[in-house]
């Protein structure tokens, strides 16, 4: 397994572009089950798990073909994904693709919708909690599927078709309301998902299921209507900038200190985070060409936060602001509502000197002047680019074990970090 070596204490100054969001390319790609006709993905991040994707829906007999870079096109420029599911060839989703990664089980809503049926693996992926699919499978039943379990496959039929409901989700899922709106569009009759996840990738799978012909309102809303349609059409559709890697960029700048433009992001996606850099002490600003931040000189101020569906601050830069919060000036403190296993990069901060202690669903964080570089281990996608953060602004050298993380969520982060001073490499092997 590649490896990440990293000597810090080096400030980020340049500009780091940012890609598609990861978190709305893939609902997207699965939205491409519910037509005959062809979807045209534009800025698809060049991510492992955007591949995995690509090898499950081909498994249904979708027709996916990445194209070339265009003449002219900016070296950082996303993928444009074709998908075609003119003939679906199998409504079944195996173990051996699904436990690969847990966004895949949303197939079950498009194949059920389109097909009447489908036999989908429970999910796998990240360890970072129980992430339950029962809310997704109550919002089936409530359009009319009857849904049982099977030697660990879930089993959803609707011979006679999806037929509009009343939903309401009694906690907000990003994956349930993802589920419920595409399995809504092509059911009879009206469907009304009430305290729906209001995430900007919610915003956006609806956004392209309407140039689809779906009839969709109050998206980034707690409130949804969908009307019903017979059938969708395709679409082209530009997946929107990537917000957890826009924050996850601005907290590293916030730590190691310099000044970056985060080239396309949209500060409208991460208020609540940006809120809280200012907070520590840095600066953010909003231009033409994306978001600028920049903190020179000063310390890192402590500040107390609690994960929260959007528009709360993310869970998903949960590790990365306890990376930061290791060297501010006084004592913070996270609370993490969302998964209940996700403080597995405690331990490995403390490999580089944090002092961090849990109590219950939160970790005090004492911080201090100096960390120092040391092996550590990724865990899950986001506390692995928390590691890689402690290390930019450790003393010495930290070398990231298990990196494949990283790639499941962060296009070419090392080459963006070396354009901008880090002294940063992959390694090959895990010597």
């Amino acid at each position: 397994m590649d490896r990440i070596r990293i000597v810090g204490g080096r400030p980020l100054n340049g500009t780091i572009p940012i890609g598609g969001a990861k978190n709305a390319a893939l609902p997207l790609m699965i939205a491409g089950l519910l037509t005959r006709e062809t979807v045209t993905l534009h800025n698809v991040p060049r991510l492992s798990d955007v591949r995995q994707l690509m090898r499950i829906l081909g498994n249904h007999g979708v027709d996916a073909a990445i194209s070339g870079k265009r003449a002219g096109q900016a070296e950082d420029a996303g993928d444009t994904i074709t998908l075609s599911a003119r003939d679906i060839v199998d409504s079944t989703a195996p173990y051996e693709l699904v436990s690969k990664m847990r966004a895949s089980f949303w197939v079950i809503a498009p194949l059920l919708a389109r097909m009447g049926e489908a036999r989908v693996s429970l999910p796998g992926g990240c360890a970072i909690g129980t992430r339950p699919v029962d809310l997704l499978l109550m919002a089936l039943e409530r359009l009319g599927a009857s849904i049982e379990i099977e030697g660990g496959y879930v089993v959803a039929k609707a011979a006679k078709g999806l037929r509009g409901g009343e939903i309401f989700f009694p906690k907000v899922t990003v994956g349930g309301t993802h589920t419920a709106l595409m399995a809504a569009t092509l059911a009879r009759g009206t469907t009304v998902i009430d305290n729906a996840a209001q995430e900007p990738e919610v915003t956006d799978l609806a956004l392209c299921l309407t140039k689809m012909g779906a009839k969709i309102s109050g998206a980034g809303t707690a409130r949804i209507v969908v009307e019903g349609v017979e059938r969708l059409d395709g679409a082209h559709h530009a997946v929107l900038p990537d917000r957890i890697e826009t924050g996850t960029y601005a907290m590293a700048v916030a730590m190691t200190g310099g000044d970056i433009l985060l080239q396309g992001a949209r500060a409208d996606l991460l208020q609540s985070a940006f809120d809280v850099l200012r907070q520590v002490g840095a600066e953010v600003t909003e231009t033409n060409e994306g978001v600028r931040v920049r903190r020179n000189g000063g310390g890192i101020r402590p500040v107390d936060v609690t994960t929260a569906p959007f528009p709360g601050f993310p869970t998903d830069l949960q590790a990365q602001f306890m990376a930061l919060m290791t060297m501010a000036d006084g004592t913070s403190r996270i609370r993490e509502t969302i998964f209940e296993n996700r403080f597995m990069h405690v331990q490995e901060l403390a490999r580089l000197g944090a002092q961090i202690r849990l109590e219950g669903d939160t970790a005090i964080i004492e911080g201090r002047p100096v960390l120092t570089g040391a092996p550590v281990m990724a865990t899950d996608l986001r506390a692995s680019v928390s590691l890689v953060i402690g290390g930019l602004a450790a003393e010495g050298e930290t070398m990231v074990h298990r990196v494949y993380h990283l790639d499941r969520g962060f296009e070419a982060l090392e080459k963006k970090l070396v354009r901008c001073g880090a002294e940063i490499e992959r390694l090959g092997g895990d010597g």
